[in-house]
């Protein structure tokens, strides 16, 4: 009876990682075309922008779009996308902590990258 206790959490625990996953990397991916959340161009490390051949504006939708189908991946193949969605967000993190320009959301992007990577090794549990 236990086991089915711990199946059953673990299912709810995977299934709020999901779609969590699913969600914010669709509606943060979305965002970069609107930046009704945030003017999503000032997170960009100025040294990254100078090398950029087009506008910042151009590469942030451009990673609008990464962000919406790792957010497609994650709903219909959890494992990989968890993994993508934990690299990308390593990728972000990096990134700002190289110019030590928002640590905070470095920081909590680091966190949410753990929580990517956990919910893919949990895809793998409850499949």
């Amino acid at each position: 009876m236990e086991s089915t206790n711990t199946n059953q959490s673990l299912k709810q625990i995977f299934n709020l990682l999901k779609y969590t996953f699913v969600i914010v990397p669709i509606v943060a991916g979305t965002d970069k075309f609107t930046n009704l959340l945030t003017h999503w161009e000032q997170y960009i490390n100025p040294s990254i922008a100078g090398l950029l051949p087009f506008p910042t504006s151009v590469f942030m939708m451009i990673v609008g779009i990464i962000e919406i189908i790792a957010g497609i991946i994650v709903l219909k193949k959890a494992e990989i996308g968890g993994y993508i969605v934990a690299a990308w967000l390593i990728v972000i993190a990096l990134t700002l902590l190289t110019g030590f320009n928002y640590v905070d959301v470095a920081v909590r992007d680091l966190v949410m990258a753990i929580s990517a990577f956990a919910m893919a090794r949990i895809s793998k549990i409850v499949a």
